[in-house]
């Protein structure tokens, strides 16, 4: 074997012992690198104007490493809004560069566990985040109040450590926490106006969660575009009504035919406790056809499923969770999974699915 042969053999071989040896270097350069183009990024700056809207949680109260708890964040021309905080979702915001200092309002729908379970995560966030002077309004139906006293009790020390481990640099004690702001609900099928600022107006409205009470979804209206949000709901004509002619649906969706079936794999294993919740929640939550017929009772454009119950976590499970939707509405249709991004710009019909943003 000649030397040059010998060389380009080597030489390979030399420099990947090199790299393994200086693996721990060249990992913290890169990562440093990696950081510093995510710092400087701002991805929802750069959309059109309009109303953009992501998944920062597209589950229910079940484990599903494609969806985290209930969390939808909306970009509506300057105004950042958060609709309920499930678990999971501040943490995917924060990975989605969502300008999480800047949320001016947290929307509650109900008060749900997983629809709250996030809040005293998503206040600290935005606080630290751009040094807030004020707390975090958070608005809801009656009872909204006392969520956000719990939650401000539970992290008031960690807000004392965290201003005087700063200082107001970063944690300005004036901005720690949330406030809230609590609105009646209105009869079914009306609306109330809860924040109206820079040209956008979000409207509360009832829907249909027996026995939880209040339960609300939202609409959103930036420069002729609107989103709605229905929250936890059976099929409601109380939110069909509100929400007609909507460019975006975003709707709650759980499968009655695979909850039944999990009664079934419950009953046979003798574990009774599964099989009562797999009896109870059917009954007051949609069905991804009652979600289509909706969109199409109420004339949107398009529908996006979230909530999804239960978790789909075997191959073809999407296409049985979707059967008869097609039927039901003829409109395009997304199955929610976290970082589901959409974009409606201003003086456009468009509803664009952007990339994922996870």
């Amino acid at each position: 074997m000649t030397r040059t042969r010998l060389a380009l053999l080597l030489t390979p071989l030399l420099l990947l012992a090199a790299a393994y040896a200086f693996r721990a270097p060249l990992a913290m350069r890169i990562a440093e690198r990696g950081i510093e183009r995510s710092l400087a990024a701002e991805p929802f700056a750069a959309l059109p104007d309009g109303i953009s809207l992501v998944l920062c949680g597209a589950g229910g109260p079940l484990p599903d490493p494609k969806r985290s708890g209930p969390c939808v964040a909306v970009q509506a021309g300057k105004l950042h809004l958060v609709i309920d905080a499930g678990s999971g979702g501040a943490r995917n915001l924060t990975r989605m560069r969502f300008p999480l200092g800047n949320i001016d309002a947290l929307l509650l729908t109900h008060f749900h566990s997983d629809h709250i379970d996030g809040m005293g995560e998503l206040a600290m966030l935005r606080w630290v985040n751009a040094a807030n002077t004020t707390p975090l309004p958070v608005l809801g139906p009656p009872g909204t109040a006392q969520v956000v006293a719990g939650f401000n009790g539970a992290y008031a020390a960690d807000s004392r450590y965290r201003s005087a481990h700063h200082g107001d640099v970063v944690a300005p004690l004036s901005g720690h926490g949330m406030q809230a702001s609590e609105f009646t609900v209105p009869a079914p099928g009306e609306s109330v106006v809860v924040l109206e600022r820079e040209g956008v107006t979000v409207r509360m409205f009832a829907v249909n969660h027996a026995p939880v009470d209040p339960a609300v979804g939202y609409r959103i209206e930036y420069r002729g575009r609107s989103v709605v949000v229905s929250g936890d709901t059976a099929r409601s004509t109380s939110l069909e009504t509100v929400a007609k002619g909507a460019d975006l649906l975003v709707h709650e969706a759980l499968s009655h035919e695979m909850v039944g079936a999990m009664h079934r794999a419950a009953e046979a294993a003798n574990r009774p406790i599964i099989a009562k919740v797999t009896t109870d929640i059917p009954g007051y939550h949609s069905s991804p056809v009652d979600a289509a017929k909706s969109a199409t009772a109420a004339g949107v454009r398009q529908l996006l499923l979230y909530h999804v119950v239960p978790p789909l976590m075997l191959p073809g499970m999407e296409a049985a969770f979707l059967q008869g939707v097609p039927e039901a509405f003829s409109g395009p249709v997304t199955l929610g999974v976290d970082g589901s991004l959409f974009n409606l710009p201003a003086g456009s019909d468009a509803v664009n699915g952007m990339p994922r943003a996870l």
